[in-house]
Formats: C-alpha cells, structure tokens, sequence
C-alpha cells in the first residue's frame, strides 16, 4: 500500500511523475477521393492514410503537494515525429474538407443572409474551396490561413483566436489542464481519483449535472485492489469522463491484468441510453457533439470507423471498415497495483459538413457526418520496469506460496513426533 501512494518514499512515484511507459500515438488520416462529386450532392469516398507515427513523452511539473491529501500537477506531451515508424512522411498531401472554412459555414447558418453574402465574396476572393490540398504537417501542427482573420471581422468573436490553424496545433509541447488528485496517504481508496481540473469539481460543457461530474482518475493510474467491473478517468480531450467496463482476465508478459474496454453505450445518443441525453443535441448513435468545448465548431467524436456506432453513419460514406481488432480501445490494468501494464486508446475526429443557403462554396453537399482522422495513443510496460513488476508481483508472491506449502509439509512430521512424544 505504501509503494502506489503518491508520495516521494515510494516505488512508484517516479514512474507516476515521469511515465517510463514509451507511448506512440499513431495518427490516421481520411483522404476525400471524389471532392468535386461531392460538391454535388456525392457521397464521400474516404482511403484512409497512414499511419504517422510520433514518439510521445509525457512528464510533470509543478508538483505542489496540498494539506488535504492531495497534489497538482501540470503534465506536457512532447510529440516526435518517428519516419521508420511511419507508412508515409508529414510532407505528403491529403484533400481534406477545408475544416475551417465548412465548419465557420456551419456556424453561421443561422445568421442574417447578408452576412453570409458578405463571408461567400470573402471566400471567394480568398480562394477558398470546400476542399483543401494540404501537408499532414499543415493539417496537423497548423497553417496560416487569411480566413481566420476575415471571419474575425465579419462576426466577432466566432472564432476566438488568431494565428495558425491546425487539428493538433495546441497538443504539442502543451499541458491538459492543471489536475489535482487524491495521494493515498489517508485513504488508499481514494489515491489518483480527480480532485479538480483547472480548480473545478465539474465542468459546464453539457447539459446534465451526471454528464458535468469530473470522475474517475486522470487516466494514468488507479486505487489498488480493483475489483473486476468498471473504472473511470477524466479525459480533458473528449471534455468528459469515460467509464469502461470490465471484459476479462488475462496476462501480460506474465503480470496478471483486467481488460477493461468501452460499452456500446460510451457515444450513444439520449434515445439509445437515457443518462448520455446531457451530451446532447445528437445525432445518431455512437457520436459524441463536442462543439460546446471545441468553439461550437460542428465536431464530433467516436470510435474509429464508426465502429460500435449506427451503421447509417458507416453507410453515409465510402471506404470504412469498423472492426473490434482495429477500432476497440482497451486498457489492461494489474489488479493488485492499479498500473496500465498495456493499452490503446483510440479515438475519432469528425465534421459534420452541409449545404448552407447563401454560401455558394458549399455546393450541393448533402448532410454528413465526415471522419477527418484517428488515433491511437499506446503503450506498454517493458524492459527493466516490467523486470521488476514480473519479479516483485509475480515471482516472488510465487515463490512465498511455494515455500508455504514446503514449510508446512516440514511443520506435519514434527507435529505428529511433539505428539508422540
């Protein structure tokens, strides 16, 4: 119990405050085949590219330790982009939807006509297209684009910030949000639940008090002695908690673990499970809207592929194959310890693009939920770190069993000889 306390004296402090694990986070990118076609009125076809891989390294700072049982910490990823790892390079194009151009259409649906008029001559005189040709590495670290500052002047405050535009332009070199989580100094039940993000004890994106709750831990470690059923952390990316749910027991190279995987029920919509109606409005089932903590831009999260998700969505485009082996994130977790020995998280990005009236460059296109990419983050315990996990919760718990049955059979002939005697 000592030893997964949050505390400097213990042996897992230094791999809770600096994560030996190598993370990877493999990003795969949608191609649009057909963007003229779907300027009329096509479905999408989708190639999915990649992967790009990047070594991630994740440490913390600021540790402060609090009077109640608690510590905060700020923790920052640092990406590397990792070419032998890759099946393409970031120099490559990819036709994309030009995401910041249809989602600010999106946005401005509802405004009065001669706004949209005003923002249509903008794009045109900007050249700017439905379709964008660009880098993986403009799409993903951010490019400079004339637009940001013209929807700026033509609607203040729509899109509230300036310089370059990029899916993952605020991930690199970044921190999630300050935590504060629970030690286990006190209570060992308790050690790395979330106490507050960025000082709140539950956040105001969604429309319910159940969906708002900040549960679980921060994703890096759990309480020890878990119990096969459920286990919950904090995702500052999805702006939500998420509950997976036990599905087996098993080994990882020899450590005991539980495998704990997402419901079908994760990305369901209010009608298909009634507690989600908070994340709503919705869509199908098996999206999330993250548009209330994304600058109402109209995106959503899922499974990749679509997988768990209403097959409407799968069929509404070309190219996709949801499968379990591919598209299921899982965590495997060592019971005793509460540590991850292995996992992949996975994750989707999507836009939802349309035919708005009063902006020509969106064409015909009919209504769509678009996948723009996906991810994975993975990693697992290796080298002398799984060394010394193998050894301490393994061969040596065994080998105490084994001399205890020895030491008993020893402790038989002397009993009956005291008896005799």
């Amino acid at each position: 119990l000592q030893n997964v306390r949050i505390d400097p004296s213990s042996i897992s402090f230094n791999m809770w405050k600096d994560i030996p694990v190598p993370f990877y986070m493999s990003v795969y990118f949608f191609e649009v085949l057909n963007p003229k076609e779907v300027l009329q009125g096509a479905k999408p076809a989708l190639n999915q590219r990649g992967p790009y891989v990047y070594r991630e390294f994740r440490y913390k700072t600021n540790i402060t330790f609090n009077d109640n049982d608690t510590v905060s910490f700020l923790e920052y990823r640092q990406l590397f982009f990792r070419p032998d790892l890759s099946n393409g390079s970031e120099d490559e194009y990819i036709v994309v939807p030009n995401i910041l151009m249809m989602g600010a259409a999106v946005m401005m649906e509802d405004l009065p006509a001669f706004v949209k008029f005003l923002l249509s001559g903008a794009l045109s005189g900007l050249r700017q297209e439905a379709f964008m040709n660009r880098t993986v590495r403009e799409i993903m670290w951010g490019y400079e684009d004339p637009l940001i500052d013209t929807i700026n002047a033509l609607v203040p405050g729509l899109i509230p910030f300036k310089g370059k535009f990029g899916l993952f332009v605020g991930l690199n070199n970044t921190n999630s949000g300050l935590f504060t989580v629970h030690t286990g100094m006190k209570d060992i039940s308790r050690v790395h639940m979330v106490d507050s993000w960025n000082g709140l004890k539950k956040v105001n994106y969604w429309r319910s008090n159940e969906c708002n709750m900040i549960n679980g831990t921060a994703g890096e470690m759990w309480p020890p002695f878990m119990s096969p059923t459920s286990l919950e952390f904090y995702s500052p990316d999805a702006c939500r908690s998420m509950k997976l749910v036990y599905e087996q027991s098993g080994k990882f190279e020899g450590v005991p673990t539980y495998r704990f995987v997402a419901p079908k029920t994760l990305f369901a919509n209010g009608t298909d499970y009634p507690p989600n109606e908070g994340f709503c409005p919705c869509l199908q089932s098996g999206i999330q809207n993250v548009s209330s903590c994304r600058l109402n831009a109209p995106m959503f999260i899922s499974h990749p592929h679509f997988y768990n998700a209403d097959p409407v969505l799968v069929n509404a485009v070309e190219g996709l194959k949801p499968n379990k082996e591919q598209h299921a994130l899982f965590l495997d977790v060592h019971p005793m310890t509460g540590i991850p020995m292995n996992c992949s998280i996975k994750l989707q990005l999507n836009l939802y693009i349309k035919r708005v009236s009063g902006i020509i460059q969106t064409g015909k296109i009919k209504p769509v939920v678009l996948p723009l990419l996906w991810f994975a983050e993975s990693g697992s315990i290796e080298g002398s770190v799984l060394k010394q996990f193998y050894t301490n919760l393994v061969l040596i718990p065994s080998l105490l069993e084994y001399l205890q049955y020895v030491f008993l059979g020893l402790s038989v002939p002397l009993i009956i000889s005291a008896a005799v005697i």
